[in-house]
């Protein structure tokens, strides 16, 4: 008697069992409710990083071409500046690039036309692509079809141009034989329609960079102002004014 007395007192009813699981319910749902809360802000913060890092790289780029622009009078064919600002933004020119340049393992050589352009990858996002290609070549399939991507979610894509008679930045520049002795790239991130209805933030950055080099006389690349492949020393004929008597 005494012994089913002490086992009675010293077992567990099937009450205190419940709520014991009950309770361990509780926190294995805490635990499990903090770890999808850390889980998710990893993935925010990692997003925020590899974008943030993605746009870094994107300028860099936008720097270190433009800082190696190259421009001759005597070919203007191959190396004309050209931008575009609206709804299909573009900036488009020759530049001998550092060999730490993106997809440099493609070309034979650094000297290679650059177009970047901002095109619609999907109906919620733009992208800013950059194709390359030899300057007396046009780019090949593969870069046409796959260019490489620079930056995601791009929503704007401006390039002004400084010019020394207004003294004053203008949206283009008209003359595609000369260089702008400075570029100002303002990118325009997020702002764009996520899949989930929300709207993704906006970043703008803004750079003004220096172009060291300006377009080479015709002179300087063939020895003559008035350089020519047929005859270089001589100069244009003028025509000559009748003599009124």
């Amino acid at each position: 008697m005494n012994f089913q007395k002490k086992s009675a007192a010293g077992a567990f009813t099937l009450i205190e069992i419940m709520v014991a699981l009950a309770i361990f319910s509780l926190l294995v749902a805490a635990v499990y409710s903090t770890w999808v809360v850390i889980l998710k802000s990893k993935q925010v913060g990692d997003a925020v990083a590899a974008q943030a890092q993605r746009q870094r790289i994107t300028i860099r780029t936008l720097e270190d071409s433009l800082t190696c622009i190259q421009s001759f009078q005597a070919s203007m064919q191959y190396y004309a500046f050209g931008v575009t600002n609206g709804d299909q933004p573009a900036l488009s020119f020759v530049a001998r690039v550092p060999d730490v340049f993106p997809r440099n393992g493609r070309f034979d050589s650094n000297l290679r036309r650059l177009t970047f352009t901002v095109e619609p990858v999907s109906n919620l996002e733009k992208d800013l692509l950059l194709r390359q290609h030899p300057i007396l070549m046009d780019a090949d399939a593969v870069e046409q079809a796959t260019p490489l991507v620079l930056a995601r979610n791009v929503k704007d894509f401006v390039i002004e141009c400084w010019d020394t008679n207004t003294l004053d930045w203008v949206p283009g520049w008209d003359s595609t034989n000369s260089l702008p002795p400075l570029v100002r790239v303002t990118l325009t991130f997020g702002g764009n329609q996520l899949a989930s209805g929300n709207t993704a933030p906006t970043t703008v950055v803004v750079r003004e960079i220096a172009v060291p080099s300006g377009t080479l006389p015709r002179a300087a690349q063939t020895g003559s102002m008035f350089g020519g492949p047929g005859n270089p020393g001589s100069p244009p004929q003028l025509p000559i004014p009748a003599h009124h008597h």
